[in-house]
């Protein structure tokens, strides 16, 4: 098909917007499934998609549609993920379109995560169709929603497509709007090979699959690719589209979607956003915006049972084939036993990755509180011509104290949408949380942006279920990474018997040490059951006690069976149990239940 007539896009769109619903009438409408093969949220795989109505993984689906003028045109719709954890992802798979739909719910109007995608397609040059869904909603306000549009994204809405994703109304019209206001992509047939990886994953008979869009020449199934990032060659085996099953082709052409098999047996060699190239005829540059992934928090994962140790590394080595943003590294806690420590792109991340391993692997598992990457300034020695920087993702890595010049932590600029009636309580929440105020926009009567710049550390710890909370549900957010700040930070480490808990320690900014470490410790006094001596209970920065509870000991009358005599006889008692709960004081080891450490990670403020 000649390049005129296609017409690659993407559609996005907030949580429960109506996105996967969209998709799933113009499969319908195109008949691109067949009554028997349709079903809800058609492009979402994963239960955990269907459950969350989020999008995890990219997926693609090519429609053939005839328009009113009588063509026949190829439609791709690249179906991209919507949370800010997959904002590269995203990037990415908006670089593969010419243009993209912006669903936006006519009741709710524009939300966070809307308004970060929609920037990255601006930033993209790519064609904007404003699509306001869920008109036949009582609550709906088209007109309301049209200004807030023209307001905050500065897009134009005057032709903007009103529809109903759920009964179909209007749709007809959103497959015509894409066929007129989306460009074609440039036809660049003749130049060497270019193809953009839009994403890979790991299958144990065909070994890894790119997901690809060509964006210049042309690939054809036998001939040798090369992937310029990682230098990595092989063999194509198979060639196919998504339409919407696995459907073979004998190539695929300059402004197609389709995926490529290959020989290649590591999911790292094929990345996400690099360039696939012909070994014969080789381009020159890789295409723009490829970059390292990097996980940006980390986490303890440990088995409930030790037993089922080696259950959960093979487990999570068969996730990261999927998955290959994921990082794992052996680790060991005195308190927890053996685990791994885990990086991922962000909170919601991790969830799916907890969720999917308890699921798919039947594994009961702790999770400690999340972390993210500290950059430990060290003090200069005489020999040294530069600062020595350490990356810590773990308070057990940090170095002493008298090495440490200074601390700096990861900031983000956070972009909360809020109704108006809430704003106080939004505010007071992020200057709890030391953040700085950078803008403040009413953009209706009854909707306000709000730009704060925050430490990603502080988001971290229960952030959105207290914005919620304050906001009754109604507040959004989105972030987005700007550098590393020097703070205040320290390591609050928690004895127990004056033995330090390792799974315990945190990185905390010294004015909230000593309610976190308060807070902490009372916790673990309800706990920790009572033994035949007293159990001191510490929050400590270095050799600095910041908070203190005791575990009283449990008392033996040993002067019950003494009727009447001399007083000495029971002094002599007193005397010989003081010695031996001094003893066990000294030798006793502290059993620390599961559910302790169970309690203690998932505690609130």
């Amino acid at each position: 098909m000649s390049t005129s007539n296609i017409r690659n896009f993407a559609i996005i769109a907030h949580i429960d917007h109506g996105k996967s619903t969209l998709a799933d009438r113009l499969l319908e409408i195109t008949g691109t499934l067949k009554d028997r093969d349709q079903k809800a949220q058609f492009l979402d795989n994963m239960d955990l998609e269907r459950e969350r109505g989020i999008t995890i993984k990219a997926q693609t689906v090519r429609l053939a549609y005839t328009a009113k003028d009588g063509k026949s045109y190829q439609l791709n719709l690249i179906d991209t993920p919507g949370h800010v954890d997959f904002n590269y992802e995203v990037s990415r798979s908006l670089a593969a379109c010419e243009g993209v739909l912006l669903v936006v719910d006519a009741a709710q109007g524009v939300e966070a995560q809307t308004l970060a995608n929609v920037y990255l397609a601006l930033d993209a040059n790519l064609a904007i169709i404003p699509v306001l869904n869920k008109i036949d909603l009582p609550a709906a306000d088209v007109e309301r929603v049209k200004h807030e549009i023209e307001e905050v994204i500065g897009l134009d809405t005057s032709d903007a497509l009103e529809v109903s994703a759920k009964s179909g109304l209007g749709v007809d019209t959103v497959l015509e709007a894409i066929v007129q206001r989306i460009p074609p992509p440039p036809n660049d047939s003749d130049a060497p090979l270019r193809a953009l990886v839009i994403d890979s994953w790991f299958d144990p008979y065909q070994g890894v699959i790119a997901l690809v869009r060509v964006k210049e020449g042309r690939i054809t199934k036998g001939e040798t690719m090369r992937l310029l990032a990682t230098n990595c060659r092989s063999k194509v085996t198979e060639l196919g589209i998504y339409a919407p099953f696995p459907t073979q082709t004998p190539a695929l052409n300059a402004g197609e979607v389709g995926f490529v098999v290959s020989m290649v047996k590591e999911l790292d060699e094929v990345r996400i956003g690099d360039t696939l190239t012909s070994l014969e005829h080789p381009a020159s540059a890789s295409l723009e915006g490829f970059k390292e992934v990097k996980p940006m928090v980390f986490a303890g994962i440990y088995p409930q049972d030790s037993v089922d140790y080696e259950m959960l590394r093979t487990a999570l080595a068969k996730l990261i084939l999927n998955d290959s943003a994921l990082s794992y590294d052996p680790e060991t806690s005195v308190a927890l036993g053996f685990g791994f420590r885990c990086g991922f792109l962000g909170l919601l991340h991790m969830e799916i990755v907890q969720e999917r391993l308890e699921r798919e692997f039947n594994l009961e598992l702790i999770t400690t509180a999340p972390t993210t990457i500290y950059h430990v300034v060290l003090n200069r020695r005489a020999s040294e011509a530069e600062e020595t920087v350490l990356a810590i993702d773990t308070p057990s890595k940090l170095p002493p104290l008298d090495r440490i010049n200074r601390i700096e932590e990861p900031y983000i600029l956070a972009t909360l949408h809020v109704p108006a009636e809430y704003v106080g309580p939004v505010l007071a929440l992020c200057q709890e949380r030391r953040g700085v105020q950078r803008k403040l926009n009413y953009v209706s009567s009854n909707r306000v942006i709000i730009d704060y710049e925050l430490p990603l550390a502080e988001v971290l710890f229960d952030f959105f279920d207290k914005l919620k909370s304050c906001s009754k549900g109604y507040a959004s957010m989105d972030y987005e990474l700007i550098g590393y700040q020097a703070g205040d930070l320290v390591r609050l480490d928690i004895l127990v018997a004056n033995e330090p808990l390792d799974a315990l320690s945190i990185i905390i900014h010294r004015s909230t040490s000593f309610e976190r470490g308060k807070a902490l410790i009372a916790k673990l006094k309800d706990l920790i059951p009572k033994h035949q001596f007293e159990i001191p209970l510490q929050a400590a920065i270095g050799s600095r006690i910041v908070a203190r509870e005791t575990v009283r000991a449990l008392r033996k009358n040993v002067t019950a069976k003494c009727y009447g005599g001399d007083i000495s006889r029971k002094r002599k008692l007193l005397q010989k149990q003081k010695e031996g709960k001094k003893r066990m004081k000294r030798v006793g080891n502290v059993d620390i239940p599961q559910e302790a450490f169970l309690s203690v990670l998932s505690m609130d403020d």
